[in-house]
């Protein structure tokens, strides 16, 4: 059977067993095609009537303002402008309207920095699902001041207050606030009693800040730290049982030394007020003595003297005074020997005598 020439060298787009193959399959586009039909769209983009030269400087000229004009670029109240010229850090911009050299030359970063953040060491707060916080003892445990361990959970509060040094001089900030958060309060516990943690939340949550700021200021994080709350300071979960029982027995022992101190309160100046009373007493007896003692030299003196001018009437009158002291409270009774006469009695008690008549 004759073969038919289909296709062949002298076909279009034959080719028989011995014949050069045909195309098979999509072909490429032909690249001066592709420059023609380019070309043409880009003279329809051209104003009528435009020469092509002038065409093309008025489109360069649209092209380098709307280039120029992206340079333009606007800073938040709550942010700050970084600028960076070729990806370093050039310099940084206050809030309000400015301009940097269009890109890629120049590119601007702004972060916000009135944004407070929240650092959470010991522990991590209740997600959702979760009903109470999940504690974690590697940041939580720390050694005291005296060597005892403590279970401590604290927040840190802070801020961006230079995005230059925050972008670029440390390397994942928050890791690094948290990494020296926990250094800071881990060296204050670490010269504070026990004892003293509790009583003294406030000054070691200030003092824990103040080394917190320190440390990063060193690093120049651009990082300012607003405040440092200190959540939960107490014996580790094994052994807090056993503090609660001492810490009951001091409470009980304070109770005791304070009843104590009220009965000395008010015993010692009980006493020393009935002291002084006594010795007020004693001094006031003292000085009757004294006085009477004075009265009676002074009496006896001038007995005396009478004495030494008229030595018989002043016994007789001594005599008669003391004879009045000792008869004073006697039962005097007098008896006339010399009464014979009839109705006279001889017996007269003067005391009855004088009761009766003061009585009628």
């Amino acid at each position: 059977m004759p073969w038919s020439n289909r296709g062949g060298p002298s076909g279009g787009n034959g080719g028989g067993p011995w014949g050069q193959p045909g195309p098979r399959g999509p072909q490429p586009p032909n690249l001066e095609d592709l420059l023609r039909q380019g070309q043409d769209r880009f003279r329809r983009l051209l104003p009528t009537g435009a020469g092509g030269g002038r065409g093309l400087f008025l489109m360069a000229l649209v092209v380098a303002a709307v280039w120029g004009a992206s340079g333009f670029y606007r800073v938040q109240p709550d942010e700050q402008g970084i600028v960076l010229r070729f990806g370093e850090f050039v310099k940084t911009t206050l809030p309000g309207l400015h301009y940097h050299l269009p890109a890629p030359i120049e590119a601007v970063l702004t972060p916000k920095v009135t944004t407070i953040h929240r650092e959470e060491i010991g522990f991590r707060s209740a997600e959702p699902g979760r009903a109470a916080n999940r504690s974690l003892p590697e940041e939580a445990l720390m050694l005291t001041g005296d060597e005892n361990i403590i279970d401590i959970n604290f927040t840190v509060f802070w801020r961006i207050i230079d995005a230059g040094d925050y972008l670029f001089t440390i390397d994942r900030p928050d890791a690094t606030v948290k990494a020296a958060a926990e250094s800071a309060i881990r060296e204050v516990i670490g010269h504070t009693p026990f004892a003293r943690v509790n009583p003294d939340r406030e000054a070691v949550a200030a003092e824990t800040r103040t080394r917190l700021q320190q440390i990063l200021d060193t690093y120049s994080a651009g990082i300012q730290v607003t405040q440092v709350n200190l959540q939960k300071s107490e014996p580790p979960t094994a052994v807090i049982d056993a503090y609660n029982d001492v810490q009951r027995a001091k409470t009980d022992l304070d109770r005791l030394i304070n009843e104590a101190q009220a009965y000395r309160n008010d015993i010692i100046p009980r006493a020393r007020g009935e002291a002084v009373q006594i010795v007020q007493a004693a001094e006031g007896y003292k000085q009757q003595i004294l006085a009477a003692a004075e009265g009676n030299a002074q009496r006896f003196l001038s007995v005396y003297r009478e004495y030494t001018q008229a030595k018989d009437i002043t016994m007789r009158r001594l005599y008669l005074e003391t004879m009045e002291q000792v008869l004073r409270n006697s039962n005097k009774i007098i008896i006339d020997q010399g009464a014979n006469g009839p109705g006279v009695v001889p017996y007269l008690p003067l005391p009855e005598v004088q009761r009766r008549a003061q009585g009628g």
